[in-house]
């Protein structure tokens, strides 16, 4: 079975960094998108960065731009996103997925991890 597993969330001050991963096991294909995701309680999940099976395309919301990086190792199969300048809205929970198809900017999401919390205090 393909599973993902994000790491590296808790508790930070507003202006702080927090550095997440996502490792995958079980995923056969070599070539396979990723993105992570985020969602508040009583909000809707929305995207928050996307990277390509090689790591050389990215794609950002607008509300992470300048401020989150999505990168990836091959080899550990593991994706990471580096959050720095935190901000009490960026509080979520944080998913990461893998995709088979679609490109960086739209993937068709097929796997997905049960999340990490980060929250951000003001």
């Amino acid at each position: 079975q393909v599973q993902l597993v994000e790491s590296g969330g808790g508790l930070v001050q507003a202006g702080g960094s927090l550095r997440l991963s996502c490792a995958i096991s079980g995923l056969t294909f070599t070539r396979y998108g990723m993105g992570w995701f985020r969602q508040a309680p009583g909000n809707e999940r929305e995207f928050v960065a996307a990277i390509s099976w090689s790591g050389e395309s990215t794609y950002y919301a607008d509300s992470v731009k300048g401020r989150f990086t999505v990168s990836r190792d091959s080899a550990k199969n593991t994706m990471y996103l580096q959050m720095n300048d935190l901000k009490p809205d960026d509080t979520a929970l944080y998913s990461c997925a893998a995709a088979l198809h679609g490109w960086v900017t739209s993937y068709d999401y097929r796997y997905w991890g049960q999340g990490t919390q980060v929250t951000v205090s003001s």
